[in-house]
């Protein structure tokens, strides 16, 4: 509660979030928005840059591998090209759950009804009319 008195008497923190710095020589402050990203969607753009750089990077080394698995013949390098496709595979993947992810943060579902009666009649059309006849006559 102190602060928040200071900093309205130097015209530090105005009530809606701005900061407000008084120019020099003048008398009127000017208004600064603070520009920052929720930390989800901060997180969300750091992980996606990564997962693109990774798969990117994989990429060249399945490129690079493949050569010398040709060149060498050798049984282990194609085993380590089978295992770099792999792992790019697999960083696809995450890039495509992370979407899923984020979608289910910002869009949760609604949950339908948790309490659902089935009401079930045994009988003819004539018994159940005449119990909805006699059930609105009731009412």
């Amino acid at each position: 509660m102190a602060f928040d008195d200071i900093g309205k008497a130097l015209e530090i923190i105005t009530d809606d979030g701005c900061s407000e710095i008084a120019p020099a020589g003048g008398d009127v402050p000017v208004k600064r928005q603070k520009e920052e990203k929720p930390d989800l969607s901060r997180d969300y753009e750091y992980t996606r840059g990564q997962l693109y750089s990774l798969i990117e990077k994989g990429q060249e080394a399945i490129d690079g591998i493949m050569e010398i698995s040709q060149e060498t013949g050798s049984a282990r390098a194609y085993e380590v090209t089978g295992q770099l496709i792999k792992s790019v595979a697999d960083a696809t993947d995450k890039l495509l759950d992370l979407q899923k992810k984020l979608r289910d943060i910002e869009d949760p579902k609604e949950k339908g009804p948790s309490n659902v009666t089935n009401a079930l009649f045994v009988g003819s059309t004539a018994e159940l009319q005449k119990l909805l006849k006699k059930g609105k006559l009731d009412d």
